[in-house]
């Protein structure tokens, strides 16, 4: 119904920066809000941004001010800009949506995409 393709990860030094971008297909009409996650190996996912429609963000304390979310409704495609990294924001990064159908719901998720800050 809805597909999630992430890219743009890779391994960068800390204070660098990456974009990632996640392209959806499928039934797009359906989407409203996208969303990004992180999963560092043995820890629980973590939410760390979202973009309605309309284009209203909600980022996590742990990246605010460092990252920046948007979409391109025209182009079907979420962006996650990443400034001043550090290597605690090391993970794989996952797009997410959530698709409403009355009552019921469906989840979206994408292959995901290494983020990794080292020296």
């Amino acid at each position: 119904q809805v597909q999630l393709v992430e890219s743009g990860g890779g391994l960068v030094q800390p204070g660098g920066s990456l974009r990632l971008s996640c392209v959806a297909s499928g039934s797009i009409s359906s989407i409203n809000a996208m969303d990004w996650y992180r999963q560092v190996p043995g820890k629980q996912r973590e939410f760390i941004a979202t973009v309605n429609r309309g284009g209203s963000t909600t980022l996590a304390d742990s990246v605010k001010g460092r990252f920046t979310v948007s979409r391109d409704n025209a182009k079907n495609t979420v962006f996650l800009q990443m400034n001043s990294l550090k290597p605690e924001d090391t993970a794989v990064y996952y797009c997410h949506t959530q698709v409403w159908r009355g009552f019921f719901s469906n989840d979206y998720w994408g292959q995901g995409t290494q983020v990794t800050v080292s020296s």
